[in-house]
């Protein structure tokens, strides 16, 4: 039986991982979904998607905030919308599924004695950013930078992901949160989801001791009730480098990030790493979480 497997924040930049992905074994009968932060450049995602074409029968592809950053530190005309439409055009060029197609429907099988159960999943690949209201109510949003600051927590997302022509990354993300609600809507009856996002639907799932409020970077309370507002199966997600399964109201919530070389196992090699989406798990669990994945 085919599966749908999840991997994201492979950042070929560093060397081990790029050499780890060379190394990754094919799986021709499979599909993968890249959650983001697979390249921080138009090239780099190009040569990554090019040699997971050899690997896998089909890529799923959504944009990581790496991405997004300015080509040549922002010397480049490729920013913001304009890089983002690049990308899209190039994983089309190379016919990887991206948010700006239409969704494909996945048909899984189950066996319950002498039947055979027929289920369609629709995957629905999103692009959605961060509004920065992942933060405490009490503090406001012009105040949430330096709240941070006071921590001496930032992001390099502040100087190299241009949200033009939007004024601010808050707008890009209200655009993208009214435009995908639209395709949700109009693609719920065909089956429940299979929601792919770079960030958390949840804040809750933001769990960082250290750099706690970095959580301003990391998604939208928009998408809080997602889960449940529209019909969904599984919710993938990357960005945090903590990989966890977690349970909420009946849903599986997978962070599937592999993140920079601190933070994964070599000797498992990135085959260690991906996570089984479909079929997935044969019993569903209650509510639960988190089942780290080291």
């Amino acid at each position: 039986m085919p599966k749908l497997y999840a991997i994201s924040d492979l950042h070929i930049e560093v060397a081990v991982n790029r050499d780890a992905l060379e190394r990754l074994p094919r799986y021709p009968k499979d599909w993968l979904i890249l959650a983001g932060d697979i390249a921080n450049t138009y090239a780099s995602l190009k040569a990554a998607l090019e040699l997971l074409n050899t690997k896998f029968k089909q890529l799923i592809w959504v944009p990581g905030n790496h991405e997004l950053w300015n080509e040549d530190n922002g010397n480049s005309d490729l920013k913001g919308v304009k890089k983002y439409d690049a990308l899209v055009e190039l994983c089309r060029s190379l016919n990887v599924i991206t948010p700006e197609d239409p969704y494909p429907v996945w048909e899984s099988k189950s066996a319950d004695g002498n039947n055979t159960n027929y289920t369609n999943y629709v995957i629905a690949p999103l692009f959605l950013l961060y509004d920065y209201s992942f933060r405490p109510d009490h503090v406001s949003r012009e105040g949430a930078l330096k709240w941070a600051a006071e921590m001496k927590i930032g992001c390099t997302d502040e100087h190299r992901l241009n949200p033009a022509p939007f004024k601010t990354r808050d707008d890009w993300c209200e655009s993208r949160l009214r435009y995908t609600e639209t395709r949700l809507l109009e693609a719920q009856e065909k089956g429940p989801f299979i929601l792919i996002n770079h960030y958390p639907l949840r804040q809750e799932f933001i769990r960082f001791k250290r750099i706690e409020r970095f959580s301003l970077w990391c998604g939208t309370r928009a998408t809080h009730d997602w889960h449940t507002k529209y019909p969904t199966h599984v919710a993938v997600s990357g960005h945090l480098h903590m990989r966890a399964t977690d349970y909420r109201d009946g849903v599986r919530f997978e962070e599937v990030s592999l993140g920079y070389a601190k933070h994964w196992h070599h000797d498992k090699g990135i085959e260690g790493y991906l996570r089984e989406i479909l079929p997935g798990p044969s019993k569903k669990l209650q509510d639960h979480g988190p089942t780290w994945h080291f």
